[in-house]
């Protein structure tokens, strides 16, 4: 990569950096379409994030910003602005900055994992869905999902009040989707799912536990991560060996430099 004078900026804010691999995801895809844009990881505490969101306003070679753990929910509060499509979810996961150094956040969590959702043969529609995790991108991927159609969501999160108020969220801008909450994965009683999503950092190291019981992962069933490294977690490893459709994390991370270069104004 040839970078110059001239090349965009772009950064992505997380608190501890070595699970990232969206920044070499998108400087392939961004210098495969010939857009001089650079794109690198930022290791930012969350007592600093406000600061650094105030310095990158101030840079005018930056074209925006990635976001994630543990700033998807929180980063809102910095910007100028946020799209509709942000505020219904209540997370940010790109952040376009304006010549005048305003600063818009979006979230396409959402829209990029039902695309390599598409893009591995599966369509939402219809399907009986079992999702943990109401984190950033939880909350996205809910929203995503209901605006697709599948049947119902059954969110299990250890949260109770954030499970609920994700699913009062989801059903209020999607009512033809049934979503059942939980705090505890054991009070969720069908077992035949047709899609099932660790929307948990689970799975990230060694040692951690199987974000969903093994009795949910059954023959037919698509088991998808959010989790990107590493790429086959435990549960995408268990559900290979059940003959289930395995989607990784990386699938949600694959469809999103299009549509991260179209919000920023790039492409």
């Amino acid at each position: 990569m040839r970078i110059t004078g001239r090349t965009r900026i772009m950064f992505i804010l997380a608190d501890a950096v070595d699970h990232i691999v969206g920044s070499h995801v998108l400087n392939e895809a961004f210098e495969r379409d010939g857009l001089d844009i650079a794109v690198s990881p930022l290791s930012v505490a969350p007592s600093d994030l406000e600061a650094m969101v105030g310095m990158i306003r101030k840079l005018g070679n930056v074209a925006g910003f990635g976001v994630t753990i543990p700033h998807k929910s929180v980063v809102a509060r910095h910007l100028g602005a946020v799209t509709p499509e942000a505020e219904a979810i209540g997370a940010v996961n790109f952040v376009r900055r304006d010549e005048d150094g305003r600063l818009t956040g979006h979230n396409i969590d959402g829209e990029g994992f039902v695309a390599g959702l598409r893009a591995s043969g599966v369509e939402p529609k219809g399907l009986r869905v079992l999702q943990v995790g109401a984190g950033g991108v939880g909350k996205a991927i809910a929203h995503g999902l209901a605006a697709e159609g599948v049947r119902s969501i059954d969110l299990v999160n250890r949260d109770a009040a954030r499970a609920a108020s994700l699913g009062t969220a989801v059903t209020g801008r999607f009512a033809g989707t049934v979503v059942r909450t939980s705090a505890d994965i054991a009070d969720v009683r069908e077992t035949d799912f047709d899609l099932v999503i660790n929307a948990t950092a689970l799975g990230m190291h060694a040692g951690d536990a199987l974000p969903v019981p093994e009795h949910f992962i059954v023959e037919g069933a698509t088991v998808a991560e959010v989790v990107m490294r590493p790429a086959v977690t435990p549960l995408l490893e268990l559900a290979a060996a059940r003959r289930c459709r395995t989607i990784p994390g990386s699938a949600m991370m694959e469809p999103q430099p299009a549509l991260v270069a179209r919000f920023l104004g790039l492409a």
